[in-house]
């Protein structure tokens, strides 16, 4: 089950994301575990990533993990998901899907601490979705 949280007052698609995630977590066997997807405005991003990353600045995705049935939560920053739409030209609509499963492989134990492991996340990421970013 996905689970949809809009704190902000921008409009989301909320029924295709559910669509996406739950064909993700359908693909990954996980199709029975819950997930919960948060949007949050900047000033609510920059508070959590300085709390959790100690880095102070607003950030597109924070993935937290969660435990038995629960896969865990996604924090999305729809304002900075928008920017980074416009800086790598994929727009708005597929840099979310980009950034929901970016989150949703770091919930499967998926991590981008190192150049390999970011491209490695970055190829599932366009194998998942269907086409080269």
């Amino acid at each position: 089950m996905v689970e949809i949280t809009n704190t902000t007052k921008s409009a989301i698609n909320e029924t295709s994301l559910k669509r996406l995630a739950g064909r993700f977590l359908k693909e990954h066997k996980a199709e029975k575990k819950e997930v919960s997807i948060v949007f949050v405005g900047e000033q609510k991003m920059r508070c959590l990533n300085a709390a959790y990353r100690k880095k102070d600045s607003a950030t597109d995705v924070l993935a937290f993990s969660g435990e038995d049935d629960f896969l865990g939560e996604i924090i999305i920053c729809y304002r900075q998901i928008e920017r980074q739409g416009k800086i790598f030209g994929t727009g708005a609509k597929k840099e979310l899907e980009i950034i929901l499963v970016h989150g949703l492989l770091h919930l499967m134990g998926y991590t981008d601490d190192t150049d390999l492991k970011r491209r490695r996340m970055m190829e599932l990421t366009e194998q998942f979705l269907g086409k080269k970013l």
